[in-house]
């Protein structure tokens, strides 16, 4: 059976400023998303669904949706503050997402298959979706899981601090744990440092692999992170910043011996529009990617 790539697509970019993932960046006003939906039907997807919020429903099936009509199989489920295991109820005045991996959980009633998670606004690459479909596509037994590992020194931005999973594995090249690092930008010299929360800076090594979202986990994620997600909101609900990550999830699983991940390499060039100064990069990138022949000159 194909995979099924699930699109987080529901939060808003706020340090872009706006709807990040309707942004039109290609020559022909496409998304990063219709690339990431065109890489991925070429590396063997066999349906996308998409995690938003019902507030922008009708501009995503206009803007976004309608492509994709012919193309390949398309669902959409939403991410809300109240979509709460039973007994639990969202705090008064509680307005932020709660995480990532809440995300995730929404996928649940449609999903079946082993399924990919990516972001909406990264640009990952042909070759990292061909990766992680060639994984996917495979018998895995539940508890198999697999990321693309994006070497951080390839998903740099220059116009500001980026904040990274930075990834160890072990000598099979599964996942150890993710340690998510903040603040991670280059110095003067171009050498790649994080900065901890009490100041103190360590470095990186260009090579180091880092998650970047891009996931793949076999149907049985979703018991998981409910049985998780309820130790989260018994130790968390009250916290009004609190989110349920989908590292942490991944952490936990690990580290109880209930799930592997096995971490694939890539040297694919993610980027992505970060910050405001990025977007022309972006825009300048993909057309070369056009002129070049990897994409057409019309995606959908």
């Amino acid at each position: 059976m194909k995979p099924t790539l699930l699109v987080l697509a529901a939060g808003m970019g706020s340090r872009y400023g706006g709807l990040k993932q309707l942004d039109g960046v290609g020559p022909h006003g496409e998304t990063i998303m219709d690339y990431s939906i065109y890489d991925a039907m070429q590396a063997g997807f066999g349906k996308v669904v998409f995690v938003i919020r019902r507030d922008f429903e009708e501009s995503f099936r206009e803007k976004v949706l309608s492509k994709y009509e012919g193309a390949i199989p398309v669902e959409v489920v939403f991410q809300d503050i109240t979509a709460l295991p039973e007994g639990y109820s969202a705090p008064a005045g509680r307005t932020k997402p709660w995480g990532t991996n809440h995300a995730i959980m929404m996928g649940a009633p449609v999903v079946t298959e082993n399924f990919a998670v990516i972001n909406a606004d990264d640009f990952y690459s042909r070759d990292a979706f061909k990766t992680i479909a060639a994984e996917l596509s495979r018998e895995r037994k539940p508890g198999e899981y697999c990321m693309v590992g994006f070497r951080v020194g390839n998903t740099m931005t220059e116009n500001g601090s980026v904040s990274r999973g930075v990834c160890t594995t072990d000598a099979d090249g599964k996942l150890v744990d993710v340690t998510e690092r903040t603040s991670i930008a280059f110095d003067d010299k171009h050498d790649i440092f994080f900065t901890e929360a009490d100041g103190t800076r360590g470095q990186l090594d260009p090579a180091a692999p880092v998650s970047m979202n891009l996931w793949g986990f076999t149907p049985e994620y979703f018991s998981h992170s409910e049985r998780l997600f309820r130790d989260f909101l018994d130790a968390h609900i009250t916290e009004p910043k609190s989110e349920f990550y989908i590292p942490s999830v991944v952490d936990t699983l690990v580290k109880g011996g209930q799930a592997t991940v096995d971490v694939l390499d890539t040297d694919a060039q993610w980027f992505g529009v970060t910050y405001p100064e990025d977007r022309q990069s972006v825009v300048d990138r993909l057309a070369e990617l056009h002129a070049e022949g990897v994409y057409p000159d019309k995606l959908f």
